[in-house]
């Protein structure tokens, strides 16, 4: 057998998106390898490489019809590094800059390592990964080049439901059948804190990311996907504690201590489809948070017991037909999604319903690949939401206008991947 380089543990950097290049046609082997767009930093890799430096980012610019403003932002700049030890070991990085500027005292910003970990080949269809990754949860999370999704911004229920880049420090073991088209995963991590969890931003603000994260509770996260002609379909969960605190803390509190500790579910269940130009995919997942009365009580964080989210979109490539080898090495995705989501589902006794988290969104645009690695995007969405509430609204701006239900954004942006 040859040799496990780099090019053996993800998908070409620099190559077409998922759908692109109809990648559920491959081999077994070759679908385990292409499980992921984000661990490969193998662009432009030879064969005697050992460091392989590579990287993605995206600016966009967004209107918004109701406030009448615009802005304009580098979402992110990404270096990645990866080195190659042996035909066995090979170690993986992602350092990420956020919004372009982090100064002293000023809002917004952020630099962070997205990942960091060794990954240890046991044979040619499993291995094992260590360090600060990404585990396999919904569609988006080890996929979010911005070549490889459409629109401008991101999937929201992939977002605000799923937190995008959800990154934790654990152990991971990921591998595929050898006579089915079959790829699974299990990985062990640390937990999230139900201290940090905020209304309005699920759990997103609960990730430890690699920092200062509590050990004293942990989670468990698994994958199924499988493999059927031009279909892929995917099964993935989360079940871990949120209370990092020790025990006497936790009493003092009220809070369920250990390792499930405070306990939060995630299921997620997801199928695409790709033939030709055209593409499909749809997600649905939901989180439940049974001890969310006893989190309010301690942090008055206002956090509901059940969380959702779905999506579907559809997209076709107009230069899939192409006769000309110019256009056909090229791709113009037009595409629709429409997406819902609310984030306080279920709310406990102690928590106050904000109609504002109850969202639907149309999305509708197109990206243009001149090269593989590079997409020019626009898009347009129209947003839905709930009625605002009136007890959440503690310091109103008496200038501010009525809150609108409905409001429109002209999306449009550039990004790259190398």
């Amino acid at each position: 057998m040859r040799k496990i380089t780099l090019l053996t543990f993800g998908i070409l950097a620099s190559t077409h998106s998922l759908f692109a290049q109809q990648q559920f046609k491959q081999t077994p082997a070759q679908q385990l390898i292409a499980s992921t767009g984000e661990d490969s930093l193998n662009s432009g890799l030879s064969a005697h490489a050992k460091t392989v430096i590579s990287g993605y980012g995206d600016v966009s610019y967004q209107r918004d019809f109701n406030e009448k403003t615009a802005t304009v932002n580098l979402n992110r700049a990404v270096l990645f590094v990866g080195h190659q030890f042996s035909s066995k070991i090979a170690f993986f990085s992602e350092l990420e800059v956020e919004d372009a500027k982090v100064s002293g005292g000023e809002p917004g910003g952020e630099v962070s390592m997205e990942q960091a970990y060794l990954k240890f080949a046991l044979n040619p269809r499993q291995y094992i990964v260590a360090g600060l990754f990404i585990p396999r949860i919904g569609i988006l999370n080890e996929n979010h080049l911005p070549i490889n999704f459409n629109g401008v911004e991101r999937p929201l229920v992939e977002s605000f439901i799923i937190p995008a880049t959800w990154r934790e420090i654990g152990v991971g073991f990921y591998g595929q059948t050898a006579t089915a088209p079959f790829t699974y995963s299990i990985a062990l991590v640390n937990g999230l804190n139900s201290a940090d969890f905020e209304h309005g931003s699920g759990i997103r603000e609960g990730r430890a990311e690699g920092r200062l994260g509590g050990a004293n509770n942990l989670a468990i996260t698994a994958s199924v996907q499988y493999f059927a002609g031009n279909f892929k379909f995917q099964v993935s969960g989360y079940a871990g504690g949120t209370n990092p605190l020790s025990p006497r803390q936790s009493d003092s509190l009220q809070l369920n201590s250990g390792m499930m500790g405070t306990p939060l579910y995630l299921g997620e269940a997801d199928i695409q489809y790709a033939k030709g130009g055209f593409s499909a995919k749809a997600l649905g997942t939901i989180i439940s948070l049974p001890d969310a009365s006893s989190v309010n009580r301690a942090y008055a964080n206002n956090v509901a017991e059940q969380m959702y989210g779905a999506y579907a979109e559809l997209a076709y490539n107009l230069f899939a037909t192409a006769h000309s080898s110019r256009w056909k090495s090229q791709q113009l995705n037009i595409f629709a999604r429409y997406e819902m989501f609310d984030m306080n589902a279920s709310i406990p006794s102690n928590g106050v319903y904000d109609g504002t988290e109850k969202q639907s969104h149309l999305i509708a645009g197109f990206g243009y690949l001149p090269l593989p690695n590079v997409v020019i995007k626009a898009d347009v969405r129209l947003m839905h939401t709930g009625a605002q509430n009136p007890d959440l609204v503690l310091s109103p701006n008496p200038a501010a206008l009525p809150y609108n239900q409905n409001n429109t954004f002209l999306n449009i942006g550039v990004g790259y991947s190398f």
